[in-house]
């Protein structure tokens, strides 16, 4: 593969719909880069692609041209009612469905399509109603659509021609792999379906899993040297981990003016990078899981304007989204997985620029480096820790850059709003964990419902528990009645005794030992004349504290049963069996 962003191949040499190439032409694309000079000729004569290329290299384009174009070119399924789609577009995070409508939009929204974004965090009704009314294509992530999915009124994808995969590895993992085998069987079958997947990293595990609902696909990857891009100038420190913020920080200064991205693994860390940050001075906006919706919507656009100096994400960032001017990407914390370390340096050096991204292997993820070293098949190389780089520059603003916060906007005040919409959801589920319980607990109000009375509180989906029997002690037991269940057990003689366990508690494993020894839990018959003991209460002295009954254990060698009161036993007979061999006639 060439090293330059664009081929020579332009899209007036595919033959497409004339709307769509001035639409094209238009918003400023006029020649192909490899991947859509690759993927486009399959694609536009309906085949099923998968297409591998190195990240910011135009495969959003590649897809949105083939979809729009075979939806302009030919007619719809014959079954298909006006509000049904006829195109489904899934990406992994909600900012890279908001990027793919934005590029949709451009030059789709004037060819006489209609465009439904659809993606968690905000307001349910109104896509619900953008759903209801129709759109030709669907750009979606997984959850939120299932929801609509299963309200048979709203959506249905049974004309649903096309279905796209962005950032396919992710959306065939095992977080998204049951949602997408949900949707694909509410399509139309994979031989009526045209189905392409587009990713920078393309696994044999991954194409196995999507090849299962694919129609004879092609793989199409774009050959490079190495899998990152040759224009990222990669670098990695050994930091200590109580060092890691004072490197960061010392770094920062010494690239004044540069776009930043610092990416963190845990969404518990980032507030701890984040407010470092905002105390030395820097504009920060952070984007996780646990900022809502809105406010990560609000702080994305601010960065892509150019008034938020740094952005600390996780891994949500690291898929899919443009930036423009992104130079600098910094791995605060490696990742775990080596496809993320390619796609979180794939924020910089995109369409031909250059960038630089600087890692950090501390004690805690250092383990991961091995990986990711063996999967980019390059070794990184390593700069040392010295103490002039732990020691930050004095800056001086930056131009441009918003120098106070917005109300709202200041991490501390992100991650105040991030705890209440927290408690509000574990109030909403019945207190989350640890909360007691009945008033404002589980048993409250919005909680699954009402208990059972006796039922106590707690869970709510089980019965009430049986009382045990009431213990019963001291002079109570005396005046009590004593009641023996009789229950037949077998000794290592053969001799029938009553166990008498006693009632209060309950009874107790049988057990039999050998050689004539205790036996527990019955009564052994007299060794004199083979009675039974009485087991009366009142004929017997009370030497248990007055709690009843005990049983009666033989401290002899019980004696056989006559054979009136039961047949011989095992050993009994073989041992007649011996006598007749040895005497040579009947000892009975």
């Amino acid at each position: 593969m060439s090293d330059k962003p664009l081929t020579d191949i332009t899209f007036s040499s595919f033959g497409l719909h004339p709307a769509l190439l001035a639409g094209l032409e238009d918003a400023g694309f006029t020649r192909c880069t490899p991947i859509q000079a690759l993927t486009l000729p399959l694609a536009l004569n309906g085949r099923d692609v998968a297409g591998q290329a190195q990240t910011g290299t135009g495969k959003t384009l590649a897809f949105l041209v083939a979809v729009i174009n075979r939806l302009l070119s030919k007619p719809a399924l014959a079954d298909r009612k006006p509000e049904d789609p006829r195109a489904l577009i899934l990406a992994p995070t909600r900012e890279l469905a908001i990027q793919i409508h934005k590029d949709a939009v451009k030059f789709g929204s004037q060819l006489g399509l209609k465009f439904a974004l659809v993606y968690g965090g905000v307001d349910y009704d109104k896509q619900r109603q953008i759903l209801t009314e129709g759109a030709d294509v669907i750009i979606a992530t997984p959850g939120r659509l299932i929801d609509y999915v299963k309200q048979h009124k709203v959506v249905s994808l049974h004309a649903c021609e096309m279905c796209v995969l962005d950032e396919a590895d992710r959306m065939f993992d095992l977080g998204f792999i049951k949602d997408i085998r949900f949707l694909l069987r509410r399509m139309p079958i994979r031989t009526e379906r045209q189905t392409l997947l587009f990713s920078a990293t393309l696994s044999h595990r991954v194409l196995e899993l999507a090849y299962e609902h694919m129609n004879e696909p092609e793989k199409l990857v774009v050959e490079s040297e190495f899998i990152t891009n040759a224009k990222v100038r990669q670098v990695m420190y050994f930091p200590a981990d109580d060092e890691k913020l004072q490197l960061l920080l010392g770094l920062l200064s010494r690239s004044e003016g540069a776009r930043t991205m610092v990416f963190v693994n845990t969404k518990a860390f980032i507030e701890r990078v984040a407010r470092a940050l905002e105390k030395a001075g820097y504009r920060v906006g952070v984007l996780s899981g646990d900022v809502p919706q809105k406010k990560r919507e609000s702080l994305l656009k601010k960065f892509q304007a150019g008034q938020l100096e740094l952005l600390v994400a996780t891994d949500v960032a690291a898929r899919g989204l443009h930036i423009d001017g992104v130079s600098h990407v910094y791995n605060y914390d490696l990742p775990f997985d080596a496809e993320d370390y390619v796609h979180r340096i794939g924020r910089t050096a995109r369409l031909g620029a250059e960038g630089d991204a600087i890692s950090f292997a501390c004690e805690r993820y250092a383990q991961s480096l091995p990986e990711i070293e063996a999967y980019i098949e390059q070794k990184i190389p390593v700069e040392p820790v010295t103490s002039e780089l732990l020691t930050a520059l004095p800056r001086a603003p930056r131009e441009g850059v918003e120098l106070d916060a917005e109300d709202g906007e200041s991490i501390s005040e992100i991650f105040k709003e991030v705890r209440e919409a927290r408690a509000v959801e574990d109030a909403k589920r019945g207190g989350g964990r640890g909360a007691g319980a009945g008033a404002g607990g589980r048993g409250a109000p919005g909680a699954r419902g009402p208990r059972s009375a006796g039922s106590g509180e707690g869970r709510g989906e089980r019965g009430p528990r049986k009382p045990r029997p009431p213990r019963v002690e001291g002079e109570e037991a005396a005046a009590a009645p004593a009641v023996a269940v009789p229950q037949p057990v077998i000794d290592a003689a053969g001799t029938v005794a009553q166990a008498m366990p006693d009632e209060s508690r309950p009874p107790r494993k049988r057990r039999r030992r050998r050689a004539g020894k205790k036996i527990e839990g019955a009564e052994g018959a007299s060794p004199q004349t083979g009675e039974t003991p009485a087991t009366d209460a009142s004929k017997k002295p009370q030497g248990n504290g007055g709690k009843g009954p005990r049983e009666v254990r033989p401290t002899q060698r019980p004696a056989p049963a006559s054979k009136s009161d039961k047949a011989p036993s095992l050993l009994s007979r073989i041992g007649r069996g011996l006598r007749r061999l040895v005497s040579g006639g009947d000892t009975r």
